[in-house]
């Protein structure tokens, strides 16, 4: 089938980046809220963002958000040929979420879920439809990730499946297709890289600036595990962490205690100022003294 209207659940992060990279690839998006409410914050959240990425000659603002219509309705996901969910990482809230949105949808429609590290098969077994149901896992930030993990159960359809994988191209993106198993490819990899840069932190082996320096320099990443965690959000890896831990029973994925206290205390990276990093100084983000533990303090205290 051709998909030429996209619906986009939830009005985080990653929604507004997917409404975004559909609605600037010339797609007519439908924006929906997870919760019935006012959605000021999103509509100045999207053309911030907007702004900012017409600022780098990336879009033409007021055109792509002319094609967004934002809502706190599901209804008004009727006429779409696909969804995406992208509402919190909890298991029962996506079941109730993904069985209200397919109640609207029509019979041919497409429902996908951007979970990675909820088992997909599982959700599936909710729907009424499971053979219309898959994965399009996109990555943060959306605008700037090529990668899609494309993920199937044993019951989705094959025609969904390379309906879904044409709808990644029409958005510039490349989808690679990944069996139902929590976590997917890269998550099962790069999860536990950021738990053991958060161990190797609290072992004193070195300073924040420099295991992000030490995997930029010598493994070629683009961004160290560290400013990556803040970046997609400290609460987001401690619900992967403990989702992949409970689903695989792998002891790769237990949470260091300083990444269970930085949620605790509501610091949680980029999107709440401080982190691993402090960024309330956006041009020079220092090492955030609340993730420092005693034996990293005591390094940093020798180098001065």
């Amino acid at each position: 089938m051709s998909v030429e209207q996209i619906g986009v659940v939830g009005c985080g992060a990653m929604g507004r980046g997917i409404a975004i990279a559909c609605a600037s690839a010339g797609l007519s998006v439908v924006w929906v809220k997870a919760r019935a409410g006012a959605t000021d914050a999103a509509d100045a959240k999207v053309i911030a963002a907007l702004k900012k990425l017409e600022r780098k000659g990336q879009l033409e603002a007021d055109e792509t958000r002319g094609r967004i219509t934002l809502s706190d309705q599901l209804h008004t996901l009727g006429s779409c040929d696909l969804v995406i969910e992208s509402a919190l990482e909890d298991f029962e809230v996506k079941v109730g979420l993904l069985r209200r949105i397919e109640s609207v949808l029509t019979g041919g429609a497409i429902l996908a879920s951007n979970t990675s590290s909820l088992p997909l098969g599982q959700l599936a077994d909710h729907l009424a439809r499971p053979a219309q149901f898959l994965a399009l896992h996109f990555f943060n930030p959306v605008h700037a990730m090529q990668l899609v993990e494309l993920g199937v159960t044993l019951r989705t359809a094959p025609g969904v499946t390379e309906s879904a994988r044409a709808f990644c191209a029409s958005i510039g993106k490349s989808a690679v297709e990944v069996s139902a198993s929590p976590g997917y490819v890269v998550n099962r990899l790069l999860v536990p890289t950021l738990l053991h840069a958060v161990e190797t932190l609290e072992l004193g082996v070195a300073t924040h600036h420099a295991i992000d320096d030490a995997m930029k320099l010598g493994c070629g990443h683009p961004m160290g595990p560290l400013a990556l965690a803040d970046l997609i959000g400290l609460d987001v890896v401690l619900s992967m962490a403990t989702t992949l831990k409970r689903e695989l029973g792998d002891a790769r994925f237990r949470v260091p205690s300083t990444l269970r206290k930085l949620v605790v205390d509501g610091q949680l990276g980029r999107k709440s100022g401080r982190g691993f990093y402090d960024y309330r100084d956006r041009r020079d983000p220092q090492p955030n003294p609340a993730s420092m533990p005693l034996r990293v303090a005591c390094l940093y205290e020798a180098a001065e």
